[in-house]
């Protein structure tokens, strides 16, 4: 598989903060088999496994100690796995480029999420309305994903606007301010900005596309096999009770993240969640390729990848099928 041609304009490693989750006190331990360096975004997609995981002692279980550090999006923890800073990331579906382009692995399936979104300031009704306006984007993420799928599907490039890579808090800001006219975001940062604009127009999102949008736990290329085993198997523990208890979860990831239980639900409205069951079967039937490999031909038609692999070469499916005794 040829490297992908990798945009390199991504924002820089933020600083991280450790939270409160059985961290260990003798710092990274990238030696120590027992620790586990997770990277997670503070939403309900990126934490709630891990809120869950913690509460219900699976980590303890599987005689692993986690240390996990919140960052803003996806591409940066791809960075700090190739750096070598982090054993395991949360990314959306705009960032399956990444291990696509053989810089991760994709350990698990997490959710389906329909977050995403092109928003403009009020008035601004289409994409054509956007046309030649300042359009903020975190480049790399889903958000920029979205806002290049809206753009082709109205006919048009990143070329007929005036593109600016920021990160998700400065997008915040510059919309909120009016400094920006347009961006392509996701909840529920969106939220945020509604409390300022509450006339925002969402003029083209995810859910508009008919497709889905898998969001996944990557793994460094260089992590041992058996440790990816035993992590995936709390993932799978933790997914199945997230599944059968929706409001608990709600709860357990809200106080995590240190927000309110209706903001968290709210962020909840916009994800489907699977079993481990359902999502066995959909990797054996092929249906995870699928989605995959339906991300792989826009990132390919998006110059982001030079071919759209095997999903084969980065999905490690066999794992989730061994977690649950198949």
């Amino acid at each position: 598989m040829s490297r992908s041609t990798v945009r390199h304009a991504l924002t820089a490693l933020p600083a991280a903060f450790v939270l409160s989750l059985s961290v260990s006190a003798c710092g990274s331990g990238s030696g120590d088999d027992s620790t586990v360096r997770f990277g997670y975004i503070g939403d309900y997609n990126g934490a709630s496994l891990l809120a869950v995981a913690e509460e219900q002692g699976l980590w303890k279980k599987a005689g692993l100690t986690v240390e996990a550090k919140a960052f803003n999006n996806g591409p940066v923890q791809i960075q700090a796995l190739g750096a070598g800073d982090l054993d395991y990331g949360y990314i959306g579906p705009g960032a399956m480029w990444l291990p696509a382009s053989g810089q991760s692995k994709i350990i698990a399936i997490n959710t389906l999420t329909y977050a995403d979104r092109v928003i403009g300031q009020p008035g601004m009704e289409s994409m054509k309305d956007l046309k030649g306006k300042k359009i903020g984007v975190p480049e790399g993420t889903s958000g920029d994903m979205i806002l290049n799928m809206a753009l082709e599907e109205a006919g048009m490039t990143d070329k007929d606007i005036a593109k600016v890579n920021m990160d998700p808090s400065t997008i915040v800001s510059a919309f909120s301010s009016g400094q920006i006219d347009g961006a392509g975001f996701f909840y529920p940062a969106i939220d945020t900005i509604k409390k300022k604009v509450p006339d925002l127009v969402e003029v083209a999102g995810t859910e508009d596309t008919g497709d889905s949008f898998p969001t996944a736990f990557v793994a460094g290329n260089k992590v041992p096999e058996e440790k990816n085993s035993k992590v995936v198997e709390v993932l799978r523990q933790a997914n199945d009770w997230r599944r059968a208890h929706p409001e608990e979860t709600i709860a357990l990831t809200a106080k995590l993240l240190e927000v309110s239980e209706a903001q968290t639900k709210a962020d909840a409205s916009h994800v489907r969640t699977l079993s481990t069951a359902d999502l066995v079967a959909k990797s054996k039937s092929g249906e995870v390729d699928k989605w995959l490999r339906s991300l792989g031909d826009f990132f390919v038609r998006n110059k982001q990848l030079d071919e759209n692999p095997d999903p084969g070469e980065y999905y490690a499916g066999d794992l989730y099928e061994k977690a649950q005794g198949e």
